[in-house]
């Protein structure tokens, strides 16, 4: 029974470890990706102590790094009866909020693109073709992640209505 657990407790370190990585490789902090990694594993909630101690980070690290995740809408902080701390736990579709949060942001670039085309004079012919074409850059990731997301919607209600008819007793 001990080396299930020490195999367990490795792939659950080696798990949390990758996510830092992976989310370190798209942009954001290791430990923001350390958090998730642990969140998708043990929902939560956690404190922010208790997430420092198991990540072995600061409180600081880990108050900044919830912030950001929070921002992304991947956790929600919320609280526990009789308790003054904030807790965070994994927030409901963390995934599809995550690709929500990048065509926003997709959208406020498209949105800069387009004044700084309305802004430069028309005779600057290369340059706004070039920005023509990073509109519709945008426009196609925009359309394509919307896509991506109603298809992930729709999967997951059509899996979860599928289990809940499986889990039926017969008539």
């Amino acid at each position: 029974m001990k080396d299930m657990t020490n195999n367990t407790d490795r792939a659950i370190a080696e798990f949390v470890d990758q996510m830092g990585l992976i989310l370190q490789a798209e942009g954001l902090p290791r430990i923001a990706g350390h958090i998730m990694g642990l969140m998708v594993i043990h929902e939560g909630p956690f404190s922010l102590s208790q997430l420092a101690e198991r990540l072995s980070v600061s409180r600081a690290s880990i108050s900044t790094n919830t912030r950001l995740l929070e921002d992304l809408e991947v956790i929600v902080r919320t609280a526990k009866p009789g308790d003054r701390q904030d807790y965070f736990k994994l927030s409901p579709q963390p995934y599809d909020r995550l690709l929500r949060g990048v065509v926003r942001r997709m959208r406020r670039a498209r949105d800069v693109v387009e004044g700084t085309q309305d802004a430069l004079p028309e005779d600057m012919t290369d340059s706004q073709e070039r920005l023509q074409e990073l509109d519709a850059f945008y426009a196609a990731l925009i359309e394509s992640f919307m896509e991506v997301i109603d298809s992930w919607a729709s999967d997951r209600h059509r899996s979860s209505k599928e289990a809940k008819y499986a889990n039926r007793p017969s008539a």
